[in-house]
């Protein structure tokens, strides 16, 4: 169920990114209680798996949203506070590994896709790209490779 809801979020987070430039709070606010319900249903079936599944996701929660809230600060906000929140909470959906992992694939393809654009000349280095569906990649690529 987990695997699923962020699959489906980070879909969302990549459309209205594409569209817009930016992940709204409502959509990221959505991810947190949707997985609080899911983390709910949990603790009713297995306690011990909650407890583990909780710890998991705090430090998937904490690193994900500290990697990236360190690269807003230092980019100068070159990297949006949306894109902030959402991989914190999907953090959350995680787990510390497949967050790491997630970010990692992510950002790579993110980085050779404008590369790849720089050189071809459709964009330049000022130019922002929209990095959820790339997270979105790295999320997909995460979970079933792992």
């Amino acid at each position: 169920m987990m695997n699923i809801s962020v699959i489906l979020y980070a879909t969302l987070a990549a459309i209205y990114d594409i569209k817009s430039r930016q992940i709204p709070n409502v959509l990221v606010l959505c991810m947190i209680g949707t997985w609080i319900l899911i983390i709910s249903t949990v603790l009713f079936i297995d306690v011990n798996q909650a407890v583990f599944t909780l710890i998991d996701s705090g430090f998937g929660f904490i690193l994900g949203g500290g990697i990236f809230i360190l690269v807003y600060f230092v980019s100068h906000r070159g990297l949006g506070g949306g894109d902030v929140k959402f991989v914190a909470a999907a953090g959350l959906y995680l787990g510390l590994g497949s967050t790491v992992a997630s970010i990692f694939l992510g950002t790579l393809l993110a980085a050779i896709t404008g590369l790849v654009l720089i050189l071809f000349k459709k964009i330049t280095r000022k130019d922002k790209m929209p990095l959820a569906p790339f997270l979105l990649v790295g999320i997909v690529l995460t979970i079933f490779l792992t």
